[in-house]
C-alpha cells in the first residue's frame, strides 16, 4: 500500500545536496515521488516501503533523515485500529444474540411449534442460525481447523466443536425427525448462537479493557509539548512539534517542557530530569549538555540544537519500549487451553467409540441410538463450564484484591503473581517517601542546630533546589525566624553564597567549599557517615569556617522494612532499582534487608535488569511509582505501581497499590494463590462433570437400568455444572489476606 512520508532532512545546504538527497530517494526501493525542499529542509517521499528504509537510503548518500510525524497522531492510528476491532466484536455479539435471545425465551416459554409441526420454520431458522455462526463465529471455526492442522486443541476447538454439533443434530432432526426417538426429536439452534454471542461479548470487554494501557501511552505523549520555539532566519516562532527539524535552533523558556532532544548551544539552567532518571534532583546544563525532549526547565532559558525529532527521541524510545515489553510478554499458561489439549481429543474419540458400539451392538433402530448418543456426548462436552472456569474465579478475585486497595488491571496478572520468585522495587517514592529531609545536623565552633538549620534556611530561600525546599521545610517545622539574606548568588551544581545578618555564609557540597578555600577535613568522617546511611552530606560555612554539615536523606517508608520481611517469608528474592548512586543505595539496602541492588541505572536500563533476571529464570514482579520505571513494569511478568505514583507508571503496570504501601504487594500475591487455586478447583470440577457425565450420555447405564440420556437432560447438565462453576468461585468472597496491608 503507498503512503505518503514527510522527512526532515540534515546536512543539506546547497541546490546540489538537493539533486543528491533526490536521487537517493528515487532510488530507493519502493518509492514512486520524491520532492526536497531546501528552504524548509524537508522531503515528501511516495512509497510503497517502509519509512525506516526511505531513512536508511537518505543515510546511505551521507545525510541525515527522520520522519515529521507526531507521535500524537501515530498513537490516534494505533487507537483508531484498536476501536474498530472492539466495535466488529460487539457487532458478532450483536447478531448472535438478536437469533439465540428470543429463540431461548420463546423456547423456554412453549411458544414455538414442534418440527413436526412446522419443519419449514426450523429449517429456516436452521440456515439463518448458520449464517449467523458464520458471520459472528467464523474466526472459532477457522482457530479450530488451525490448531487441528497442527495437531493440538484449545478454545477455539471447545468452542467450534460444541456449536458445530448443536447445529449439525438440529438440521439432521429437522431433515429426518423420525429417525431419532421421539423425546430427541429437539433443535439447539438457540445455544449454538447464544454460546457465541456471550464469547464474542466477552472478547469485546477483553479488547476494552487491553485498550486502556494505551491510557500510559498517551500520557506520556502529553509530556511532549505540542509546540515549539524555533529560530528561523533571526524569528522566533512558534511551531507544531511534528514541524520541528533536525539540526533547527530551539529556546527553552523558564518552566517550559523541552520540546525534542538536543545539545545545549547558549546559555544555562537547571533541568527536572526526573522522567528519565527518576531522581528527584535537577540536573545543571550548561553549553554542549544533552537535554532530553519531555524534561522541565527551571528558571533559566537557554537555546540548542534539536538532535533527535520524532520517532528517534528519548520520549519516544520509552513509548516505544513500553508498547514492545506489553507486547512481549510472556503468554500465561492458559489452565483451560492445557485441560483442552487432552480433553477435546479424548472427547472425540469417545464420540467416535460410542457410535461404533451402539451402531454394532445397540438394539434397532441402530442408527438413530447411536446418532442420538454421540450427539449427546458431543453436547455436554460443550465448553460452558471450562469457559467460565478461568473468568468468574478471576472476577471474584480482582474484587477481593480491591478491597485490600489492590487494583488488578487483568486476569493474566492476577495469575501470574502467585508465581512470582523475584520482585524488584523501585527505590525513590517505593521503598523510600521521594520527598528529601534534613535527617542530621552536625554542629562545629559553637554553632547549635536551630541557629545552624535557620541560617542554611535563610540561605536556601532563593534557591529552586529541591534540598533547598527540604532545608526550609525543617526550619518551618522547628518554628525558626530566619536572619536576613544580602547579596545572594547561586552557583550552578555547587551551591549559594550570601550575607547573613553581616556574616558571609555558603551552603553547598564538598567541592564548593573546598573552591573558596575553606577546609573541610576534619568534617570528612561525619560526611562519610552520612552518606553510609544514605544521607547526602551538605556543607554550612560561615566566616571562612564550617560551622554545621547538614544530611539529608530521602527517608524509607514507615512499613517497607515489614513489606519486604513479609516478602521474604513468602519466598521471594527482593531486589532493588535505582538511578542513585551505588553507596546511598546499598546503605538503604543494607538497613531493609534487600537481597541485591542494582544502583545508577538509566529507565531503558531498567528494563533490561528485568529481562536479565528473566533471563536466569525468575519470574519477575517489578514495583516502581515514576515515569521511568513504565518500561520496566511493563516489561515485568507483572507490574506493580505505587497509587500515589505518575499515572503513567500506574497505566502501565498490571496491579496498582492504592495505599501505597509495599505490603499490597504480599497481598496481590495472596490473592493471586486463593484465586488460582480456586480456578483449579473449578476445572477440576468442570473434568469431574465431563468425566461422570460422557460417559452417561455414551449410554453406560442403559445395558443396566435402561436409560439413555436425553440431549436436552445433557443441556440442562451442562448448565447445572456453569452454576456449580460460579458457586465455588462466590467462595473466594470470603478469602481474607493474612495480614492487611497498612495504611
Amino acid at each position: 500500500m503507498e503512503q505518503t512520508y514527510r522527512l526532515s532532512i540534515g546536512g543539506m545546504s546547497c541546490a546540489g545536496c538537493v539533486a543528491a538527497v533526490e536521487d537517493a530517494l528515487r532510488a530507493a526501493p519502493g518509492v514512486t515521488e520524491a520532492t526536497v525542499n531546501l528552504a524548509e529542509r524537508t522531503a515528501q517521499v511516495r512509497s510503497t516501503a517502509d519509512v525506516a528504509a526511505i531513512i536508511k537510503a537518505v543515510a546511505a548518500a551521507g545525510y541525515e533523515a527522520a520522519e515529521l510525524k507526531s507521535l500524537e497522531t501515530e498513537q490516534s492510528e494505533r487507537e483508531a485500529q484498536e476501536a474498530a476491532w472492539y466495535r466488529k466484536l460487539l457487532r458478532k455479539a450483536a447478531a448472535a444474540a438478536a437469533i439465540g435471545f428470543p429463540l431461548m425465551i420463546a423456547e423456554m416459554s412453549g411458544w414455538l411449534p414442534t418440527i413436526q409441526e412446522s419443519p419449514a420454520f426450523w429449517l429456516a431458522t436452521g440456515v439463518v442460525t448458520l449464517a449467523v455462526m458464520i458471520y459472528s463465529g467464523g474466526r472459532f471455526f477457522t482457530g479450530a481447523w488451525k490448531s487441528f492442522t497442527r495437531h493440538n486443541a484449545n478454545m477455539d476447538t471447545l468452542i467450534a466443536m460444541g456449536t458445530g454439533a448443536a447445529w449439525l443434530y438440529s438440521m439432521a432432526v429437522v431433515f429426518a425427525p423420525d429417525a431419532v426417538p421421539v423425546l430427541a426429536q429437539h433443535a439447539y439452534f438457540e445455544a449454538a448462537t447464544m454460546i457465541i454471542a456471550l464469547i464474542n461479548f466477552g472478547a469485546a470487554l477483553e479488547t476494552r479493557a487491553r485498550g486502556k494501557t494505551s491510557e500510559a501511552i498517551r500520557r506520556l505523549i502529553g509530556l511532549q509539548p505540542k509546540t515549539a520555539r524555533v529560530v528561523r532566519n533571526g524569528k522566533e516562532l512558534d511551531v507544531p512539534i511534528a514541524e520541528v527539524g533536525l539540526n533547527e535552533t530551539l529556546r527553552v523558556r523558564p518552566g517550559e517542557r523541552i520540546p525534542v532532544d538536543g545539545v545545549i548551544m547558549e546559555g544555562h539552567s537547571l533541568v527536572d530530569e526526573s522522567m528519565v532518571s527518576g531522581e528527584p534532583l535537577p540536573v545543571a546544563k550548561q553549553c554542549s549538555d544533552e537535554v532530553v525532549g519531555g524534561t522541565v526547565n527551571g528558571s533559566g532559558t537557554f537555546l540548542y540544537r534539536a538532535t533527535r525529532i520524532g520517532k528517534d527521541t528519548v520520549l519516544a524510545q520509552i513509548i516505544d519500549m513500553v508498547r514492545q515489553a506489553q507486547a512481549s510478554k510472556p503468554a500465561i499458561g492458559r489452565l483451560v487451553d492445557r485441560v483442552a489439549g487432552v480433553f477435546v481429543p479424548t472427547v472425540l474419540i469417545v464420540a467416535v467409540i460410542t457410535f461404533l458400539l451402539w451402531y454394532n451392538l445397540g438394539p434397532d433402530p441402530r442408527v438413530s441410538f447411536a446418532i442420538v448418543a454421540t450427539m449427546t456426548v458431543l453436547i455436554i462436552a460443550c465448553p460452558c463450564a471450562l469457559g467460565l472456569a478461568t473468568p468468574i474465579s478471576i472476577m471474584v478475585g480482582v474484587g477481593k484484591a480491591a478491597e485490600h486497595g489492590v487494583l488488578i488491571r487483568n486476569g493474566d496478572a492476577l495469575q501470574q503473581a502467585g508465581r512470582l520468585t523475584t520482585v524488584v522495587l523501585d527505590k525513590t517514592g517505593t521503598v523510600t517517601e521521594g520527598k528529601p529531609r534534613v535527617t542530621a545536623i552536625v554542629t562545629v565552633n559553637l554553632f547549635d542546630e536551630a541557629q545552624a538549620l535557620a541560617i542554611a534556611a535563610a540561605l536556601e530561600t532563593g534557591s529552586e533546589h529541591p534540598l533547598a525546599a527540604a532545608v526550609i521545610a525543617a526550619a518551618r517545622e522547628r518554628g525558626l525566624a530566619l536572619p536576613k539574606v544580602e547579596r545572594f548568588e547561586a552557583v550552578s551544581g555547587r551551591g549559594v553564597r550570601a550575607q547573613v545578618d553581616g556574616r558571609t555564609a555558603l551552603l553547598g557540597n564538598q567541592r564548593f567549599l573546598e573552591e573558596n578555600g575553606i577546609n573541610v577535613m576534619a568534617q570528612q568522617a561525619d560526611a562519610e557517615r552520612l552518606a553510609a546511611e544514605a544521607s547526602t552530606p551538605v556543607y554550612l560555612a560561615v566566616d571562612g569556617a564550617v560551622a554545621a554539615l547538614l544530611g539529608i536523606s530521602d527517608p524509607a517508608k514507615a512499613d517497607s522494612y515489614e513489606a519486604i520481611a513479609r516478602l521474604h517469608a513468602e519466598g521471594m528474592k527482593v531486589v532493588m532499582i535505582t538511578g542513585d548512586h551505588r553507596t546511598t543505595a546499598e546503605a538503604v539496602a543494607r538497613r531493609m534487608g534487600i537481597d541485591e541492588v542494582f544502583a545508577e541505572v538509566l529507565p531503558q536500563h531498567k528494563a533490561e535488569k528485568v529481562a536479565e533476571l528473566q533471563g536466569r529464570g525468575e519470574t519477575v514482579g517489578m514495583v516502581g511509582d515514576g515515569i521511568n520505571d513504565a518500561p520496566a513494569l511493563a516489561r515485568a511478568d507483572v507490574g506493580f505501581a505505587i497509587g500515589g505514583g505518575t499515572d503513567i507508571a500506574i497505566e502501565s503496570a498490571d496491579v496498582t497499590l492504592m495505599r501505597g504501601s509495599l505490603h499490597g504487594v504480599a497481598d496481590a500475591i495472596a490473592v493471586s494463590k486463593a484465586t488460582v487455586r480456586n480456578i483449579k478447583q473449578n476445572l477440576f470440577g468442570a473434568f469431574v462433570y465431563n468425566t461422570l457425565g460422557i460417559p452417561v450420555a455414551a449410554g453406560a447405564l442403559y445395558p443396566l437400568l435402561g436409560l439413555l440420556l436425553n440431549p436436552m437432560i445433557a443441556g440442562a447438565a451442562m448448565a447445572l455444572s456453569s452454576v456449580t462453576v460460579v458457586s465455588n468461585a462466590n467462595r473466594l468472597r470470603h478469602f481474607h489476606a493474612a495480614r492487611e496491608p497498612r495504611s
